[in-house]
């Protein structure tokens, strides 16, 4: 990767323009619900990480006019040198608790996986159309100490229930940070038109991350429930996590991203996270 980069960040909030000015990050102003807005994007950006989660205000819609927006706005002058994807280990859908890689067939049981297909789909398009390098990132939950909502802490403080072990499901965990260093080693050593898992060597069940998560912070532990009785206890956005079980195989993002991960476990990314805020860090998968 070049020693310099001049990063540029698309907002819609100019209230957040101080805070990248900051942080050295160039802010560009613009909106991907409003396309007329993206115009000055175009031939701005050599390399492009796309994270913007589709719109969910409409639950039966399977698209992602936002993926469809910037992609129209990269198309109006010169083009990107690559073009990252951050999409979701959700699209492989419920894969009863097996081993998943890149070949295993997408299978999206929720408007939010579906729409995120339809997405993948659109920048494979526009990869083959115009040449450009694409790489699609499925990421499972993503958790850290800063990040906004990315923490258990409060949950385990609420004593929320999980699923008692018999019915209890696998998740997959990527720490914000090697995140990020995924998405650079995509921009520069993803193959075109390629798919990589990006996740942490954890293979838990999630009962036992937050029992992790309890233990390593002296909480007490949540208790454990059936999963009838978690059907008519639990909120349907938490009831749509617990329905899913899959162990992602992060093998092509090491070998091929060539990435080390600086949190290969949940255990050391939470003991990390409690240094900063006191508490361990989680989020739940970009769906």
């Amino acid at each position: 990767m070049p020693p310099r980069v001049r990063l540029l960040a698309l907002t819609s909030s100019p209230e957040r323009v101080p805070a990248l000015r900051g942080a050295r990050i160039t802010p560009l102003l613009g909106n991907l619900d409003a396309p007329a807005t993206l115009r000055r994007l175009a031939g701005l950006a050599t390399h492009v990480v796309h994270l913007a989660p589709p719109p969910g205000h409409n639950p039966g819609w399977q698209g992602d006019p936002r993926t469809l927006a910037l992609l129209r706005a990269l198309r109006l002058r010169s083009l990107p040198q690559s073009l990252v994807y951050g999409s979701t280990s959700g699209v492989y859908g419920d894969c009863g608790g097996a081993r998943v890689n890149e070949t295993w067939l997408p299978s999206p049981h929720t408007p939010r996986s579906q729409r995120r297909v339809f997405a993948e789909g659109q920048v494979r398009l526009f990869g083959r159309a115009t040449a450009t390098p694409v790489h699609i990132l499925r990421i499972p939950g993503i958790y850290a100490a800063d990040r906004e909502g990315g923490t258990p802490r409060g949950r385990l403080l609420k004593g929320t229930p999980v699923l008692q072990r018999e019915d209890d499901v696998y998740t997959s965990h990527i720490h914000a940070d090697d995140l990020a260093r995924a998405c650079l080693a995509a921009l520069w050593r993803g193959k075109p038109q390629r798919v990589s898992n990006v996740c942490d060597d954890t293979q838990l069940l999630m009962g036992d991350y937050f029992d992790l998560a309890a233990d390593l912070y002296r909480l007490p532990r949540p208790p454990r429930i059936p999963r009838s009785t978690a059907n008519k206890q639990l909120p349907l956005m938490l009831l749509s996590f617990m329905s899913e079980s899959r162990r992602l195989d992060n093998r092509r993002m090491k070998e091929e991203l060539g990435l080390a991960l600086r949190y290969p476990t949940v255990h050391e990314g939470l003991q990390s996270a409690s240094m900063k805020i006191g508490g361990p860090g989680m989020s739940m998968p970009p769906r």
